[in-house]
């Protein structure tokens, strides 16, 4: 076999982080939409005062995923509206998309879901159960929130279904020690935090002299952290995912069917079909492996499961912008913000939207809205949210080199959820041995045929 799989490790239970992907989507039933009422009946509230109880359902964004956090926010923000109730219901992104689907079937829909535009936008707005926040666009706090944002949130019919908060942009890291013991820092440019195809597949293979046999892994058990696969592969030899009007899938190109067979064949990079983005994690910060590609800032900054910055051995963890060949690398963005289900109750709709409007543009809130997620706010004009904290500068390190990087928000392509799963399907089936050429066909024959229906 081609490939030494990372079976027999034992894998920690690691907290599914926002950062590192989803669960399955189920296919989801009409009987939402149908039930929808016309929510700009005659009569409506719209005052932000009238009693209400909403319910928000929020993914693991961060601290977003805390209650004792998002109980602070939600005081807060009741001590301004005392009449609106909110509820929270604490998704993980092993069942959450589930969770949702099911509540939908009975009519049981959240009022309010912290997500992405991958499936407020792409999923459940392409199917007519969200509610259109065009109106929110209009008003002034949003009005510097940055273009290729808004066109994420925006549906290809118009409709805003999702009003944005914080984004980032995903990397991946290495372990410093590892890489100095094997003497491969010399590969690496630690002022731009950037290397080429050519020096990443030295450095690699150097580690992987060293003793150190799993250097990555290119995990493949779900969808969980698949940004981080996907980066890889597309910048490697500046391959895309998608074209650039999301129209269809393009990894059948010849640049990734290169890059994939140079996964394939250099040592040290070992296709696991046992873990997802958030045991990859758990085994670079035991040692495991010495790279991760399923970093971001909020996983440098993360405290909860040893010091910042550093693995659990204490070894200094440097983040890298994935490698690429022509020097221009472009990252994963991850994009997250509100969206209402149009549960046909005006009232309530009124209701999330001022929840929204507050945790969004109030100004004494907005920072530490965006401070509970790890990540950086979608506006310009909100600055200085790390100003005075412990990640001060590991934030601005981000901020300055690899926000900038940030790439096309593919993730709103029509079949996204068949395309993600068919990505982790094509992963593990070249990683049993699969032809290159053969699977990724397979991949592309799929995921757009799921973009065509």
């Amino acid at each position: 076999m081609k490939k030494l799989l990372l079976t027999g490790l034992t894998v920690t239970a690691a907290g599914m982080l926002a950062a590192c992907g989803g669960g399955k989507a189920a296919d989801q039933t009409s009987a939402a939409a149908d039930s929808k009422v016309d929510t700009k009946q005659e009569g409506a509230s719209e005052a932000s005062g009238d009693a209400a109880e909403v319910s928000l359902w929020t993914y693991p964004v961060g601290k977003w995923g805390d209650s004792a956090t998002v109980d602070g926010i939600i005081k807060k923000f009741n001590e301004k509206y005392p009449n609106i109730k909110v509820t929270v219901e604490y998704l993980d992104y092993q069942n959450g998309d589930d969770q949702i689907n099911t509540a939908i079937e009975g009519k049981q829909a959240p009022d309010i879901v912290l997500e992405g535009p991958e499936r407020l936008v792409a999923n459940w707005g392409a199917k007519g159960l969200m509610v259109d926040l065009k109106d929110m666009f209009e008003k002034d706090a949003a009005s510097d929130i940055y273009d290729p944002v808004k066109a994420a949130c925006k549906s290809p019919t118009g409709e805003f279904y999702e009003y944005p908060a914080f984004m980032v942009a995903h990397c991946m890291a290495v372990n410093k020690t590892m890489f100095e013991k094997a003497d491969a820092l010399q590969y690496l440019d630690l002022d731009t935090h950037t290397w080429t195809t050519d020096n990443f597949l030295k450095a690699v293979q150097a580690v992987y002299d060293s003793g150190q046999q799993n250097v990555g892994a290119i995990y493949c058990v779900s969808q969980g952290g698949d940004q981080g696969t996907r980066a890889l592969v597309n910048n490697l030899y500046s391959g895309t995912f998608t074209d650039k009007d999301h129209t269809k899938y393009t990894v059948d190109s010849e640049e990734n069917k290169k890059a994939l067979q140079a996964i394939v064949d250099q040592a040290g990079l070992n296709f696991d079909p046992s873990i997802a983005g958030g045991d990859e994690i758990t085994l670079f910060r035991n040692g495991t492996l010495a790279m991760s590609l399923c970093w971001n800032a909020s996983q440098q900054t993360n405290s909860d499961n040893g010091p910042a910055g550093k693995t659990n051995a204490g070894d200094e963890i440097i983040p890298m912008l994935f490698p690429s060949d022509d020097g221009v690398t472009e990252l994963c963005g991850g994009i997250w913000g509100y969206g209402i289900f149009d549960n046909g109750d005006a009232g309530k709709i009124e209701a999330a939207k001022t929840f929204i409007d507050f945790v969004c543009n109030d100004e004494a809130q907005v920072k530490e809205s965006v401070k509970a997620s790890g990540f950086f706010p979608v506006r310009p004009s909100v600055t200085g949210v790390y100003e005075g904290t412990e990640t001060a500068d590991a934030m601005k390190l981000f901020e300055e080199k690899f926000m900038p990087s940030m790439g096309d928000y593919y993730q709103v392509t029509k079949g996204w959820t068949t395309a993600r799963t068919e990505w982790w399907n094509m992963l593990q089936r070249i990683g049993a041995g699969g032809d290159v050429a053969t699977e990724v066909a397979t991949f592309t024959t799929n995921a757009n045929a799921a973009a065509a229906q």
